[in-house]
Protein backbone atom coordinates (compact mmCIF):
# COMPACT_ATOMS: atom_id res chain seq x y z
CA UNK A 1 0.00 0.00 0.00
CA UNK A 2 1.65 3.40 -0.68
CA UNK A 3 0.32 6.36 1.28
CA UNK A 4 0.54 10.40 1.26
CA UNK A 5 1.07 11.27 4.44
CA UNK A 6 -0.17 14.69 5.26
CA UNK A 7 1.24 17.49 6.98
CA UNK A 8 -0.01 17.27 10.22
CA UNK A 9 0.54 13.66 11.13
CA UNK A 10 4.41 14.57 10.15
CA UNK A 11 4.23 17.40 12.32
CA UNK A 12 2.93 15.70 15.59
CA UNK A 13 5.25 13.37 15.64
CA UNK A 14 8.51 16.41 15.00
CA UNK A 15 6.74 18.22 17.66
CA UNK A 16 5.48 15.71 20.04
CA UNK A 17 2.11 16.64 19.73
CA UNK A 18 -0.28 15.12 21.91
CA UNK A 19 -2.84 13.64 22.32
CA UNK A 20 -2.02 13.13 18.03
CA UNK A 21 1.72 11.73 18.86
CA UNK A 22 1.18 8.11 19.19
CA UNK A 23 -1.01 7.14 16.00
CA UNK A 24 0.90 9.37 14.16
CA UNK A 25 4.30 8.10 15.48
CA UNK A 26 2.80 4.59 14.71
CA UNK A 27 2.19 5.44 10.95
CA UNK A 28 5.80 6.80 10.50
CA UNK A 29 7.10 3.71 11.79
CA UNK A 30 5.21 1.63 9.61
CA UNK A 31 6.74 3.50 6.64
CA UNK A 32 10.23 2.79 7.98
CA UNK A 33 9.65 -0.57 8.73
CA UNK A 34 8.35 -1.08 5.17
CA UNK A 35 4.71 -2.41 6.05
CA UNK A 36 3.81 0.52 3.34
CA UNK A 37 5.07 2.70 1.22
CA UNK A 38 5.30 6.39 2.47
CA UNK A 39 5.11 9.51 0.38
CA UNK A 40 5.39 13.16 0.92
CA UNK A 41 4.16 15.98 -1.05
CA UNK A 42 6.72 17.71 -2.33
CA UNK A 43 5.45 21.00 -0.43
CA UNK A 44 5.13 19.52 2.57
CA UNK A 45 8.45 19.66 2.96
CA UNK A 46 9.59 22.89 3.15
CA UNK A 47 6.45 23.54 5.38
CA UNK A 48 7.21 20.83 7.93
CA UNK A 49 10.81 22.45 7.94
CA UNK A 50 8.87 25.69 8.00
CA UNK A 51 6.88 24.94 11.73
CA UNK A 52 9.49 22.78 12.80
CA UNK A 53 12.28 24.98 12.78
CA UNK A 54 10.25 27.74 14.39
CA UNK A 55 9.70 25.19 17.58
CA UNK A 56 12.96 23.22 17.36
CA UNK A 57 15.05 25.17 16.14
CA UNK A 58 16.70 25.47 12.37
CA UNK A 59 19.47 23.04 12.32
CA UNK A 60 16.97 20.37 14.59
CA UNK A 61 13.94 20.54 12.06
CA UNK A 62 16.89 20.48 8.73
CA UNK A 63 18.44 17.01 10.86
CA UNK A 64 15.25 15.57 11.22
CA UNK A 65 13.77 16.29 7.27
CA UNK A 66 16.65 13.95 6.47
CA UNK A 67 15.71 11.66 8.42
CA UNK A 68 12.41 11.82 6.94
CA UNK A 69 14.00 11.74 3.59
CA UNK A 70 15.39 8.70 4.19
CA UNK A 71 12.00 6.75 4.99
CA UNK A 72 9.63 8.24 2.44
CA UNK A 73 9.51 9.16 -1.26
CA UNK A 74 7.81 12.30 -2.23
CA UNK A 75 4.73 12.82 -4.69
CA UNK A 76 5.71 15.37 -6.95
CA UNK A 77 4.12 18.87 -7.15
CA UNK A 78 4.28 20.33 -10.95
CA UNK A 79 2.16 22.18 -13.44
CA UNK A 80 0.14 19.25 -13.70
CA UNK A 81 -0.69 18.23 -10.08
CA UNK A 82 -1.32 22.30 -10.01
CA UNK A 83 -3.93 22.74 -12.67
CA UNK A 84 -5.71 19.03 -11.23
CA UNK A 85 -6.18 20.80 -8.55
CA UNK A 86 -7.41 23.68 -9.70
CA UNK A 87 -10.44 22.04 -11.30
CA UNK A 88 -10.97 19.46 -7.87
CA UNK A 89 -13.67 20.49 -6.40
CA UNK A 90 -12.27 20.75 -2.52
CA UNK A 91 -12.45 23.35 -0.16
CA UNK A 92 -8.79 23.83 0.63
CA UNK A 93 -6.38 24.13 -2.58
CA UNK A 94 -3.51 23.04 -0.63
CA UNK A 95 -5.34 20.20 0.63
CA UNK A 96 -6.66 20.10 -3.66
CA UNK A 97 -2.52 19.82 -4.33
CA UNK A 98 -1.93 16.69 -2.36
CA UNK A 99 -4.61 14.81 -3.31
CA UNK A 100 -3.69 14.92 -6.56
CA UNK A 101 0.07 14.71 -5.83
CA UNK A 102 -0.84 11.77 -4.32
CA UNK A 103 -2.88 10.30 -7.16
CA UNK A 104 -0.42 11.16 -9.87
CA UNK A 105 2.27 9.22 -7.45
CA UNK A 106 0.26 6.32 -7.51
CA UNK A 107 -0.84 6.62 -3.79
CA UNK A 108 -3.72 3.97 -2.60
CA UNK A 109 -4.51 6.60 -0.10
CA UNK A 110 -4.07 9.67 2.19
CA UNK A 111 -3.29 9.75 5.76
CA UNK A 112 -3.83 12.93 7.76
CA UNK A 113 -5.99 13.87 10.62
CA UNK A 114 -8.07 16.24 8.34
CA UNK A 115 -10.00 13.78 6.57
CA UNK A 116 -13.47 16.47 6.30
CA UNK A 117 -10.87 18.49 4.77
CA UNK A 118 -10.55 15.67 1.57
CA UNK A 119 -14.14 16.01 0.83
CA UNK A 120 -14.90 15.05 -2.71
CA UNK A 121 -11.49 12.64 -2.82
CA UNK A 122 -11.39 9.74 -4.68
CA UNK A 123 -8.50 7.81 -3.15
CA UNK A 124 -9.35 6.92 0.27
CA UNK A 125 -8.46 9.28 3.50
CA UNK A 126 -7.92 8.04 6.91
CA UNK A 127 -7.35 8.81 10.34
CA UNK A 128 -3.80 7.51 11.37
CA UNK A 129 -5.87 5.06 13.70
CA UNK A 130 -8.01 3.86 10.78
CA UNK A 131 -5.01 3.20 8.81
CA UNK A 132 -3.31 1.30 11.03
CA UNK A 133 -5.97 -0.84 11.32
CA UNK A 134 -5.55 -0.96 7.50
CA UNK A 135 -2.47 -2.53 7.58
CA UNK A 136 -3.47 -4.85 10.36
Amino acid sequence: MIALVDTNVVLDVMLSREPFFADSAAVLAAVERSRCQGLLGATAVTTIHYIAGRVVGYEASLKRIAQLMSIFGVAAVNRSVLDAAIGRKMQDFEDAVFHEAALQAGADCIVTRNVKDFAGAIIPVYLPRQFLGMLE
